[in-house]
């Protein structure tokens, strides 16, 4: 039976508006704990880690709270690395996409130590590739990523004790539609592997999600960082950087139903849930639901294919 450990982080340093920090508790009011235990998985709730409030203040030289934002990562990575020792699967719940940076340094730290092939599927509407230079915004929310391929300040690109903490053939980006110029020549420049809404439209979720998953085995470590402006706002309206054109509500529950049917999933995030502009608490049931089919809640009726 998989332990799974709840990591809460209530932050929104990162974001470009404020609500994300009371996203870990709108997701347990939704029910997370009930239902991953309906599954049949043991759930230990770490609670809420505790880190610096956020001071909105303007960028300074291209960041916007650089500081608090290290804080953060740095008890999300060594959260996340104490329930990887203990042989579990963290999940850690945000707070805004920021955080990512902490969770996967310490997924690919554990990867490099146990000799495991790292494979994370990162879904979002915006590729979260900006660097302090070319940030219109200086929002860390908008950098994890490239901070994970070793281009951000010292402080987030070297939790793991090396950098950089992965490489681009280690990402597959699912949903992306909202890029910002510089973003998307440093894309190019690294080669990372982007499968936006374009080419979601051409070829369809499931050739997607194959060519997403192409190359994983028994030796895989998947993560999963799951942003949730990444689905169609129609169906997920509480989240702070909304952009039209998203993946729909089967599309999402496929993308969630094949990963689940590898058996491969070690380590998950769910962030940029902002209560604050939800309806009723819409999104965060939807995360629920979305994350019950993640471990093995399925849709299918019909005899698997042999």
């Amino acid at each position: 039976m998989k332990t799974i450990s709840l990591i809460g982080a209530p932050t929104d340093v990162g974001a470009s508006v404020k609500g994300a920090g009371m996203g870990p508790d709108a997701m347990r009011v939704a029910g997370l704990t009930q239902a991953l235990e309906a599954r049949d998985l043991t759930v230990i709730d770490h609670g809420n880690l505790q880190g610096p409030a956020n001071p909105w203040q303007a960028p300074v030289n291209g960041l916007r709270h650089l500081n608090e934002a290290i804080d953060w990562n740095q008890a999300v990575y060594d959260e996340v690395s104490s329930a990887l020792k203990q042989g579990h699967l963290p999940m850690m719940l945000g707070g805004d996409h920021c955080l990512a940076i902490g969770s996967i340094s310490a997924v690919a730290k554990h990867c490099k130590d146990t000799g495991k092939k790292l494979r994370v599927l990162w879904f979002d509407a915006h590729a979260d590739s900006n660097l302090s230079t070319i940030s219109p915004t200086g929002n860390i929310h908008g950098m994890p990523v490239a901070c994970l391929m070793g281009h951000g300040p010292e402080q987030l690109i070297a939790y793991g004790g090396y950098t950089p903490a992965m490489q681009p053939n280690e990402i597959r980006q699912i949903g992306i539609r909202s890029v910002d110029d510089g973003e998307r020549q440093f894309i190019h420049d690294m080669g990372i592997p982007v499968f936006d809404m374009r080419y979601i439209d051409e070829h369809g979720m499931r050739a997607v999600m194959l060519k997403a998953l192409e190359g994983v085995d028994e030796n895989t470590h998947i993560h999963v960082s799951f942003d949730l402006d990444c689905l169609d706002p129609d169906i997920a309206p509480g989240v702070g950087t909304a952009v039209l054109g998203g993946p729909t509500y089967r599309e999402a529950q496929l993308c969630m139903e094949m990963i689940a049917d590898t058996g491969l999933l070690r380590s998950l995030d769910v962030v940029e849930l902002n209560p604050a502009l939800d309806l009723r608490n819409q999104t965060a049931i939807l995360a629920v639901d979305l994350i019950e089919s993640l471990f093995g809640k399925s849709t299918l009726v019909r005899m698997a294919d042999k």
